[in-house]
């Protein structure tokens, strides 16, 4: 059985963030990481907080920003560890990230290509590196020397790698003789990363093992490498014998000897120590966190640590001081530095804590203080950028950016010697202990203190989270519109459970975009629309363009036809805009352009060139047209007091080689330019010495060699200097001017930009329709030999370029956007700053996942040749404005789509299948339809419609999240009645457990004082919640009993006499009671109907109610639930049960004895699945007539599963089954297979490394609607299923049995762009996907899978190597391209 497995909705999680000059050394970007995608961030100011730029000194705090993606990356592996380095003075950061098991690839931004490039590779996954292990448990670490000398990665949790960087030449003392260049590719001829060598941990005196941390200390002049490890290992419940196991060591690399001794090391640290922070000078040392504990250890002075709570003064016995009225634990905190000396922790429930380290002058740290500062996401990564903003990163719920301000009027306290309390200045310390301390300058340096308000933390940004997906179910739309009634496919919605605690939410996905109809018209024979506005921003004529004449519509309250205005109607029209800032109406018809204001004409041009007018383009106040043979001629608007008119532009193009299409733009983005603008390219002098030395926490190169006489002692009290802040964000204030350039497409395939009014010729790219991934100015190079063109120009033939549009969007319009629109296919180029040339810019191809297909049906058959080409040239690009607040672009054709990209500066992509295909779009703001659109469908039906407002556009598909403020465990969609039915926890801290008192359980309360904390006892509940209003429907919520915690739930199907069919739904959930581990565990099965009861007054929605049909208890846990032929199925314990539901009571049938733990039922027909939590998968068989359950067949081998699914095919059935490393795997019963010992055992089919996590399959048919007949048979797609999952991580994707025929040619294409070209950061695909495990296996691995992601790329190559790897593997690029459609059509659901 081949099939396809391809993820179509990326993670959304973020696990490692950090901060660093990823462009230029003038602003740094966040980069954040999460499963596989990388995406890079910059902060820009927020639009609605204007500042008052004039009166701000430079010392000012920015203004509200908020992200703006400027990059994204999808990777061939997870990333499990970031971080940056600045390699020999390079003019940017380039970025460390380390893969499982133990790959290292150091890559940086490109400048010519506005992409990541790799520079060098590291790879230690040989066996000998092992030592014999097979089981890993350590992800590896990398971090890199503060002072950019070294970087070091754990391996295996065993070994250290070393990688010395070279220093500035400057600084070299005469490279080893041993050093070994890597390679010669970089630009000098020395490499940057010189070779690695391996310290073993094993071989130093004290026995280094299982570590848990390394950092890099700061202030030591060679660079030191703190270790915190746990040579002999404990847990909570052996401490009473083994306690204070952990240990922490600072080894010294001395890089040109290769030599490491231990210069510092303390022993027995509590046996909980989670990570270390390395503290920067003055203070220098380090904090070491363990749960309960938080430690200060520096070289030269006794350690200083404090008890968090009052578990530490009894689980260790290093010498700790109580913190008075503190009861926090640091497990899973994550910390960052908002200044030298004053961090912020996010505990694991959210909470913010700012963290000041007091020192006296002798520099010792003699206290901690603690200030609670906010409650918000749950983090899992933290990150401050550019001094004022902090952000929170989270795969559990929404990512944050907070801004934290200051106080302007600072008081300044000089702290004298400690041993003077009598000193005024010190009292007044004391008087205001609510006040947080906090150091603006270099002030432990000079002793001196800033007192200031923790000023609240502000929400600035927010980036949307769907993971972790626990749990989904398919659903119906509660609204769509009767337009949409009759399609073959269903309209369905996804629901998912997402988050945890107070971040845990329902998120609703619609992959494609149903808009709301509001009215429809059926107008045959018209080929084109346009609406123009009138005198407010309401559109005042709708222009439809017929073969014969155009109709002019008024659009008021109502939309009626006018005669006898300005407008031509006698034949088509080709354009019709607003220019002059919307007070001016033009149309241009075949021969003439009019130009109007409201109905009336102010200006007639007849136009005779010898050839009729195709087409038009505006950017006001220009105006261009194009005639059928190429002539390309310009007008501008020109106001006078009383009227205006369209003035002829005396300077034209060359008319040879014929244009084919022309676009006009009007560029405010500041991008277009001949030189970049001095604030993009150096920071002012005066800024330079003020802030580097002190710079951020991840760049301290400048500390290194500062020239600002930094390293004086400092005098006790000096002045502090007033901080100058280089205010990085002004930039993106300066409203630029707006330049105007026409874009020219000639029948040779070359772009030409050129500048209006002048008509200089400033750009040209050769070849457009190639569409390559950069595109360059090529009045810089020479042109090639004329062989190639010759074959250049017949492929230039078939792939002509048909449209172009230059577009802006994001943030200001400052994300220029080209179109470029082939017969069969569409290219979208970004716009980047590049510093050489003429105008200073390049356009880099963006991955997109249109699949663009032409219009099929809806065309007029003429026999007249000017309107045939009027015809082919009518825009199928169509830029709208304000359409539901967005301004975007509709792509029209067989498979249209919607384009946003908002100022997040992420392209968004959505579908709009549910009307088939779309002739021509225009948007409308009409009274009666507010920020609405109009289009014309192959049924010549003209519909305006609106968006649906609930969902977010602005996410990879449109969503709505619901917030629920509690853990969210299981959804489940209950047909006869339209709602959900949801199970959701909360947790409190609780002070009593079960005790075992010989015969039977007993509570026992226990009181352990203020400083305990308590452990959390979850609290379970189900209830409806309705699909209309998104919320729960009042009075349906039933909380269970305490300690009862639910493991399952099912939409079963149970015999029951009263329905045609002789089945009914219900509800059925499994339970346990969780006492602890000495009291035997317990469960209940629950069963409820959902009945209808007459809704209560003014609540329409509460005509829902559960009823409870079966409670009882069963002799064991209820861990897992389903049906099978009208029976219940239920595990209990390690029995499974057949149960028959007869007058509410559940009579036993059948049961089998299974393995240790079933945690899923899956019946089809009469067999059952089922999934053991670590012995497999096993098939077994219940036969009605004997009323038994029977074992068919299993797997052998042990595997952690997470959930099963089928996938179908026909009459082919496999068993899906994702598992704890992160795999899909197949399996399929063929007792005929030798290997299968006679059926006894499943066979393994295929398997495929997902990288992440799977918890939750669901099976839905293929869609037949957009296939034609023959292709449907083909795939046999009518009785073939397709089986989506969600992960962990917030992604989507499905597996789909393929063909044999089409799994061939595609497994070829495959193996073909592994090699084809370079992956980012160097990573190999193939080995990403093969199965991953710990245990060795026997056999090699299935595969039998292809990998979506990879063969899609297909589709974004440039023509020339589409033609070359469909060469390779002797198909046509057609084929290949069809194949892909067609997968594309068969899961285009939702």
């Amino acid at each position: 059985m081949f099939s396809i497995c391809k993820q179509t909705h990326p993670a959304t999680g973020v696990e490692h963030a950090i901060s660093c000059y990823f462009f230029n050394k003038l602003e740094k970007c966040l980069i954040t990481a999460g499963a596989n995608i990388l995406k890079v961030f910059r902060l820009i100011p927020d639009n609605e907080t204007k500042p008052k730029l004039e009166r701000q000194p430079a010392t000012a705090c920015p203004p509200k920003c908020k992200l703006e993606c400027v990059a994204q990356y999808s990777l061939f592996g997870n990333v499990m560890s970031m971080q940056t380095v600045n390699l020999a003075n390079s003019p940017r950061d380039a970025l460390l990230l380390a893969f499982q098991d133990a790959k290292l690839s150091i890559v940086e931004y490109d400048s010519e290509t506005h992409d990541l490039k790799t520079l060098s590779l590291h790879y230690f996954e040989e066996e000998d590196m092992k030592d014999g292990w097979t089981h890993h448990h350590h992800v590896p670490m990398v971090r890199s020397d503060p002072e950019n000398r070294c970087a070091v990665m754990t391996v295996f949790g065993k070994k250290l790698v070393v990688l010395p960087f070279r220093r500035d030449n400057s600084l070299d003392d005469g490279d080893g003789s041993d050093i070994k260049p890597m390679s010669s590719g970089s630009s000098n001829s020395k490499t940057l990363i010189l070779a690695s060598y391996m310290i073993l941990l094993k071989d130093f005196i004290d026995k280094i093992d299982n570590v848990i941390d390394i950092q890099f200390l700061h202030g030591y002049y060679e660079p030191t490498l703190l270790i915190l490890y746990e040579p002999l290992k404990t847990f909570s419940g052996r401490v009473a014998v083994r306690t204070d196991t952990c240990a922490m060591a600072a080894i010294s690399l001395n890089l040109q000897e290769k030599v490491h001794p231990i210069i510092w090391s303390v022993a027995n640290l509590p046996f909980d120590c989670t990570r270390a922070v390395p503290i920067k000078k003055p203070l220098g040392g380090t904090l070491v966190f363990s749960v309960n504990a938080l430690i200060y250890l520096n070289q030269s002075i006794p350690p200083y640590g404090v008890s968090l709570n009052s578990i530490a003064e009894t689980s260790t016995s290093f010498p700790l001081k109580p913190q008075e009225d503190l009861k926090v634990s640091l497990d899973c905190a994550q910390v960052g530095f908002l200044d030298d000396d004053t961090l912020v922790l996010s505990l694991k429930g959210g909470e913010l804590y700012v963290l000041t380290l007091l020192a006296d002058s002798m520099r010792y740290v003699r206290s901690f203080h603690f200030e609670k500062s906010a409650s918000s996401v749950l983090t899992t990564c933290l990150c401050v950028c550019e001094n004022n903003f902090l952000f929170l990163g989270s795969r559990l719920g929404n990512s944050l950016l907070l801004r934290f301000t200051e106080k302007d009027d600072c008081q300044v306290i000089t702290l004298d010697d400690e041993n003077e309390p009598t000193s005024s200045k010190r009292s007044k310390l004391a008087e205001e202990p609510e006040k947080m301390l906090d150091s603006l300058n270099d002030c432990m340096a000079s002793d001196v203190l800033d007192i200031r308000d923790p000023e609240e933390l502000e929400v600035c940004d927010s980036l949307l989270n769907i993971g972790p997906c626990g749990n989904i179910s398919i659903g119906e739309p509660a609204f769509l519109s009767e337009d949409f009634g009759q399609n073959v496919d269903l309209d369905l919605e996804l629901v998912t459970t997402a988050g945890y605690g107070k971040n845990g939410a329902l998120c609703v996905l619609q992959r494609s975009i149903r808009p709301q109809i509001v009215t429809t018209f059926s107008l045959p024979g018209c080929s084109n629309m346009w609406t123009v506005l009138g005198h407010d921003d309401n559109h005042a004529f709708l222009i439809l363009s017929q073969e014969e004449g155009t109709m002019i519509l008024q659009t008021g309250q109502e939309i009626n036809e006018v005669d006898n205005t300005g407008f031509a109607t006698d034949g088509p029209t080709v354009f019709a805009g607003n220019l002059g800032n919307n007070k001016y109406i033009v149309q241009v018809t075949m021969n003439a352009i009019r130009l109007m204001l409201g109905t009336g004409r102010l200006q007639f041009i007849p136009l005779d060139l010898n050839s009729p007018i195709i087409h038009a383009s505006t950017a006001d106040p220009f105006i261009s047209i194009l005639t059928a043979d190429g002539q390309v001629i310009t007008l501008m608007l020109r106001e006078t007091k009383m009227s205006a008119k369209l003035v002829v532009s005396k300077s034209t193009l060359a008319n040879t080689p014929a244009v084919t299409t022309i676009c006009m733009y009007r560029d405010v983005s500041g991008l277009f330019i001949n030189k970049i603008p001095e604030d993009f390219t150096h920071i002012p002098q005066h800024f330079i010495n003020d802030v580097e030395p002190k710079a951020e926490f991840e760049n301290e190169d400048d500390l290194l060699y500062g020239e600002d006489g930094d390293f004086k002692m400092p005098s006790l009290n000096p002045t502090p200097k007033p901080r100058l802040y280089y205010n990085w964000w002004k930039k993106y204030t300066v409203e630029h001017k707006p330049t105007y350039w026409l874009f020219v497409v000639r029948e040779n395939s070359n772009l030409e930009i050129y500048s209006v009014p002048e008509f200089k010729l400033c750009f040209i790219v050769r070849n457009l329709c190639f569409g390559y991934k950069v595109l360059v100015d090529s009045l810089e190079s020479v042109n090639m030999s004329t062989l190639e063109n010759i074959t250049k120009a017949e492929i230039r033939r078939d792939f002509d370029v048909k449209e172009i549009a230059m577009v802006a969007l994001g943030n200001k319009a400052s994300r220029p956007l080209l179109f470029v629109r082939l017969e069969n296919d569409l290219y979208i180029y970004e716009v980047f700053r590049f510093s050489r040339g003429n105008l200073k810019l390049r356009f880099r191809k963006m991955r997109h996942n249109i699949m663009y297909m032409p219009n099929v049906e809806g065309k007029i058959d003429t026999e007249q040749p000017d309107f045939f080409s009027v015809q082919e040239k009518i825009s199928k690009i169509r830029y709208f404005q304000s359409i539901a607040g967005n301004n975007g672009v509709f792509i029209c054709g067989a498979n249209p789509h919607w384009i946003f990209m908002t100022a997040r500066g992420e392209l968004r992509t959505h579908p709009m299948t549910v009307d088939g295909e779309i002739l021509s779009f225009a948007a409308f703001n009409n009274i009666n339809c507010q920020q609405g659109f109009l289009y014309f469908n192959k049924k010549a039906e003209l519909r305006i419609g609106v968006l649906p407002t609930h969902l977010s556009y602005d996410a990879p598909w449109p969503v709505r999240k619901v917030p629920l403020r509690c853990t969210p465990h299981f959804v489940t969609y209950h047909l006869e009645s339209k709602t959900y039915c949801l199970i959701t926890s909360t947790s409190e801290s609780s002070t009593s457990y079960y005790k075992f008192n010989g015969e039977d359980k007993e509570l026992s309360v226990e009181d352990k004082g203020k400083r305990y904390p308590y452990p959390q006892q979850e609290k379970f509940s189900i209830m409806l919640f309705s699909p209309v209003s998104w919320e729960v429907i009042p009075n349906t919520k039933i909380d269970l009993e305490e300690w009862e915690h639910v493991n399952c739930l099912k939409n079963v199907s149970l015999a029951y006499e009263g329905t045609r069919s002789g089945l009914k739904g219900y509800i059925a959930m499994g339970t346990n009671y969780n006492y602890g581990e000495d009291i035997t565990s317990r469960g209940r099965i629950l069963i409820y109907d959902i009945i209808e009861v007459v809704p209560e007054p003014g609540q329409p929605l509460t005509k829902n109610r559960f009823k409870e049909i079966y409670a009882k208890e069963q002799k064991g846990p209820v861990t897992a639930i389903s049906q099978v032929k009208g029976f219940l199925v239920s595990a209990v314990g390690q029995k499974i049960y057949i149960w028959q539901l007869k007058d509410n009571d559940l009579v036993g049938v059948a049961f089998i004895d299974t393995q240790i733990y079933t945690h899923q039922i899956l019946a089809i027909k009469s067999l059952i699945l089922v999934a053991d939590v670590y012995k497999s998968v096993a098939l077994l068989r219940f036969q009605e007539e004997y009323r038994t359950l029977s074992l068919v067949s299993r797997d052998f081998r042990p595997s952690e599963v997470y959930t099963i699914e089928y996938l179908i095919d026909n009459s082919t059935l496999g068993f899906l089954v994702s598992d704890s490393e992160k795999n899909l795997i197949l399996y399929m019963y063929q007792p005929e297979a030798r290997e299968s010992f006679g059926g006894q055992r499943l066979l393994r089919k295929a398997d495929f490394h997902i990288g992440q996590s799977i918890n939750t399959f669901f099976r839905i048919r293929c869609k037949l609607n957009d296939l034609g007949e023959e292709k449907k048979y083909q795939f046999g797609a009518d009785r073939k299923h397709i089986t989506m999952f969600a992960t962990l991580d917030g992604g989507l994707g499905y597996i789909m049995a393929v063909p044999e025929k089409t799994y061939r040619r595609l497994l070829m294409l495959q193996n073909v762009l592994v090699t084809q070209g370079s992956h980012t950061a160097g990573l190999n695909p193939k080995s990403y996907r093969t199965y991953k495990s710990w245990r060795k296996l026997q056999s090699n691995p299935a595969r039998s899978v292809i990998d979506g992601e990879l063969v899609w790329n297909f589709l974004h190559l440039p023509l020339n190597e589409k033609m070359e790897v469909s060469k390779k593997i002797g198909s046509k690029i057609e084929e290949l391209v069809d194949d892909l459609k067609d997968i594309h059509k068969l899961t285009s659901h939702f």
